[in-house]
């Protein structure tokens, strides 16, 4: 049941659109189970949008679905006016997306991780190089010989989100990101939200913790046992 919260000045349009997620009955089965039921949610372009409800909701299912790694049982999505299933690539290059998995490559140092991953993106190796080693430098991972394997959760945590936005993303999906980390890593990512939001990033979190989304959120949706 989708519901908002005013905080001032940060809701938009990004290139014309009022809505930079729109889905329609969106409906993903597992078997006989319906993880999302004919979701309906419409996400203003250029804010902090919360996607609130209890584990199992289905809020990793919901952004999988629009992020095109689950395919939509029943319904439709449009992301930056965008569809989801016929227009996945272009999806794609715009958007970042920080899994609750994480899902990194352990044996790679943080600069070769994003070095890849900005080679994925088609950009060129000075920006890469010139973008990578900013990112590492706040984000406070700057170590050049440390494996990601050595990592701990929050540096882990930091580097996933530093390569969500290594290409500057128009909407950053982030599933559960101050699951697990301390206060000062909790601290360096809200910084680091903030400044994408003056930029007019849409954000959209996923959390079953009230209190994050009632501090940072502009919106917020509620999902529970898939509606």
């Amino acid at each position: 049941s989708p519901g908002s919260r005013r905080t001032g000045g940060r809701s938009g349009t990004l290139r014309g659109m009022s809505h930079a997620i729109e889905t329609c009955r969106l409906t993903r089965n597992f078997g006989d189970t319906t993880a999302v039921d004919a979701l309906d949610l419409a996400v203003g372009a250029g804010t902090f949008f919360g996607f609130l409800g209890p584990n199992g909701a289905g809020k990793s299912t919901t952004i999988k679905m629009l992020t095109g790694l689950l395919k939509i049982t029943s319904g439709s999505a449009s992301v930056l006016g965008f569809d989801v299933t016929t227009q996945a690539v272009e999806v794609k290059r715009r958007i970042g997306v920080v899994s609750e998995e994480l899902a990194l490559f352990d044996r790679l140092t943080g600069r070769e991780y994003l070095s890849f991953v900005g080679r994925m993106y088609g950009m060129d190796r000075a920006t890469i190089r010139t973008r990578g080693e900013e990112l590492l430098e706040v984000m406070d991972l700057d170590d050049r010989k440390k494996l990601i394997v050595d990592y701990s959760h929050g540096m882990q945590k930091k580097l996933a989100i530093s390569a969500a936005i290594l290409h500057g993303p128009e909407l950053l999906f982030l599933d559960e990101p101050f699951e697990g980390i301390d206060a000062v890593s909790s601290r360096l990512i809200k910084n680091i939200l903030g400044s994408l939001l003056e930029r007019q990033v849409t954000i959209f979190l996923t959390s079953h913790i009230l209190e994050i989304v009632e501090k940072l959120c502009d919106q917020v949706a509620i999902i529970h046992h898939g509606r």
